[in-house]
C-alpha cells in the first residue's frame, strides 16, 4: 500500500483583511491624492505651491494616520454617520418613510 499525505496549500492568515497601503485604507488614499491633485491644479503655478499643495496633503495624511490608528475599518465614515443622526428619537413618532403596499390598486 502506498500512503499519500494530506494535500495542503498555504492561505493567508486573515482572509477578510482589508487592503492597506502605507497604513492607509484605499478610500483614505483616494482622498489624500484627490486633495493633492486639486490643490496642485489650483495653486500649482503660484508661489505658495509648496505650503498649500504639499503642506495640506501632508497634514491630511498625518491627521488620518494618527486619528485612525488602532481603530476599526471605516471608522471615520461610521463616526460621521453617528454624529449626523439625531440625538433624540421618540418611540411613538410617525415613520415618514413608510408607505402602504398597493397591489393592483388594492391596499394589502
Amino acid at each position: 500500500m502506498d500512503e499519500q499525505g494530506l494535500l495542503t496549500s498555504k492561505v493567508p492568515r486573515a482572509l477578510e483583511m482589508k487592503s492597506k497601503l502605507f497604513g492607509f485604507e484605499l478610500p483614505d488614499l483616494l482622498f489624500i491624492f484627490m486633495n493633492l491633485a486639486i490643490t496642485n491644479l489650483v495653486f500649482g503655478a503660484t508661489r505658495f505651491r509648496y505650503p498649500l499643495v504639499w503642506g495640506t496633503t501632508l497634514g491630511i495624511a498625518l491627521f488620518l494616520f494618527f486619528v485612525k490608528r488602532g481603530r476599526p475599518d471605516a471608522y471615520l465614515q461610521h463616526f460621521g454617520e453617528f454624529v449626523a443622526q439625531p440625538a433624540y428619537r421618540a418611540a411613538g413618532a410617525a415613520d415618514r418613510k413608510y408607505r402602504k403596499f398597493r397591489k393592483g390598486g388594492k391596499i394589502c
